[in-house]
């Protein structure tokens, strides 16, 4: 079975993510994600996203690393050139993966802000943008977001192609992952009514392009910790905490999404998620976890992780 973990909301110093992140390989999990774009958190230490994903990519040697892109932090042409070279280094243990963004505080940056619409589709023709520049081709684009002029990339990936995962929730976003998705990161707790909601707007989507949904590959991100007492109302607080964009889902659904408790019962609940929602990479989120308690976790699931 694939698993994978997230270390994520900047908990670890780059030392201890990187001791973190090669426990896993060694345990055997198949991806880990770390934090991705953004400009300010209240952190003791914000590290940018693309530079630590490439470090620990040239400081493992199996595991693939996966963190967020959001276009508004990036020239196409430049996201373009960039995902392509880390391709060429470090072949498929680079993921690609992106969204829409969701933190106003970008503007501090300077960075282009808008409403969900406009974020949903400048990210859409990001995405056709870079589909084009990986293909070699000189692209001249005039759009709303991207404006490009006979740009090129050199090399190109194998094929012309990167997979792209796109992670979303809402049916204009879930268009998008119809149109240029090879996975789908499900952007909910497992709450199988709100997965199975999303995964009925992406099959009409796909339907309007001729699209099978099956051909899209779906992970999901599952709250896990071990060792606590699943009735222990500050589990909820702490999910809370480190995902403030799920506050329309309440405590009783919630409830359905955490999984706590023992080994066996921690394990046995990723399985039914697993099986129940047809997720190909469950990922067990640590997000806020300690070290500690985070290695833990690992060599709990490493029989799960080393299962094929």
């Amino acid at each position: 079975m694939k698993l994978g973990v997230a270390f994520g909301a900047h908990t670890h110093p780059f030392e201890t993510l990187l001791e973190l992140v090669r426990h896993a390989e060694a345990l055997g999990f198949d991806l880990a994600w770390v934090d991705g774009d953004v400009s300010m958190m209240r952190r003791p230490e914000v590290l940018d996203g693309w530079t630590v994903t490439t470090a620990l990519l040239a400081r493992s040697e199996r595991i693939a690393i996966a963190s967020l892109r959001l276009p508004h932090h990036w020239n196409a042409a430049r996201l373009a050139q960039a995902a392509a070279t880390a391709h060429r280094l470090f072949g498929e243990r680079f993921r690609f993966v992106c969204s829409a963004g969701a933190q106003p505080v970008d503007r501090r940056f300077g960075l282009d802000w808008g409403g969900p619409a406009e974020r949903v589709a400048r990210l859409d023709e990001t995405l056709e943008a870079l589909r084009a520049l990986w293909r070699g081709e000189p692209v001249t684009h005039q759009g709303r977001f991207v404006q490009l002029d006979g740009a090129r990339i050199q090399a190109t990936p194998p094929g012309g192609r990167l997979r792209i995962e796109i992670a979303g929730r809402g049916r204009r976003l879930l268009e998008v992952v119809a149109a240029h998705a090879d996975g789908w990161d499900v952007n909910w707790p497992p709450i199988r009514a709100r997965v199975e909601q999303a995964a009925a707007w992406l099959a009409e989507a796909c339907a309007r392009r001729g699209r099978d949904p099956a051909s899209i590959s779906r992970s999901l991100w599952i709250f896990t910790r071990l060792d606590r007492d699943p009735e222990d109302p500050a589990l909820e607080r702490e999910f809370r905490s480190g995902n403030p964009w799920f506050e329309e889902v309440s405590s009783e659904e919630l409830r359905e999404g955490l999984v706590a408790g023992d080994a066996a019962r921690c394990t046995r609940r990723v399985i039914e998620i697993h099986q129940a929602l047809d997720i190909d990479l469950p990922i067990l989120d640590l997000t806020g976890l300690g070290a500690s308690a985070s290695r833990r976790t690992l060599e709990a699931f490493a029989p799960l992780a080393q299962r094929r």
